[in-house]
This record gives structure tokens, C-alpha cells and sequence, in this order.
């Protein structure tokens, strides 16, 4: 028989792994390809701008649904596990319920935003 986790629990799990890869990023015993996936996934998670705003209906949840887990799977996949064991009990004796926001990774979600309208613009009016 399959059970299902409730969402509650799972969208723990999800927020403690986010933050332990967090703090895992300065760690010189991840490796570097690892360093990349955690720093855009958890710029991206902790941003309070979406690359796809959440006013689009379906698409502006779908990007949430997909690319933060997928972020945080592949992550966790390349890091060693004790490096990550180490880390995700550490998130856990950490959080405390309040949410973090990454505004450098917001102000570069923006400035994305600002070029593709700039490149939108200068195709249609030919300036």
C-alpha cells in the first residue's frame, strides 16, 4: 500500500532542505558543480520575485511546482551525505518560522524582467 505524506510535512521537509543547502554553500567539502545548483536554487527559492510572476494563472505556480524541487533534488543529489546529514540538523535546530528573502536574486530576477521588456520593445517599435 502507498502512503502519501501530508502536504504539510512535506513542505517542511522541502523548507528545511532549502535552508540547509543554504548553509551548506560555503562548506569547502561541497563540491563546486554542487555550489552552482545550490546557489540558483536557493537565490530562486529565496527570492520574492518569480521569473514567472504568480498572477499567471497555472504557469506562475507550475515554475514553484517544478523548478525548486528539481533545484533541490539535483543539489542534494551532488552532495556528499554527511555534508548534508550534517547540514539538514542544522536547519532543523535553526528555523524558527521566519522566512528569509534573497534580494540579490530578486533584484536579478528584475533585471531579466527589465531586459526582456526593453528587448520586446525595441523589437516592436524597431528603437
Amino acid at each position: 500500500m502507498i502512503t502519501i505524506k501530508p502536504l504539510k510535512e512535506e513542505m517542511q521537509r522541502l523548507k528545511t532542505d532549502t535552508y540547509a543547502l543554504f548553509l551548506s554553500y560555503k562548506d569547502p567539502r561541497v563540491p563546486w558543480y554542487a555550489k552552482i545548483i545550490i546557489a540558483a536554487t536557493v537565490g530562486y527559492a529565496l527570492s520574492p520575485i518569480d521569473l514567472i510572476p504568480d498572477f499567471i494563472p497555472v504557469l506562475g505556480q507550475l515554475d514553484d511546482l517544478i523548478i525548486v524541487p528539481a533545484g533541490i533534488s539535483l543539489a542534494l543529489k551532488l552532495m556528499p551525505k554527511d555534508v548534508l546529514d550534517e547540514y539538514r540538523k542544522k536547519a532543523q535546530s535553526e528555523l524558527n518560522g521566519s522566512g528569509q528573502k534573497n534580494w540579490v536574486a530578486a533584484f536579478i530576477i528584475v533585471l531579466i524582467w527589465l531586459l526582456a521588456v526593453y528587448l520586446f520593445l525595441r523589437f516592436v517599435f524597431r528603437i
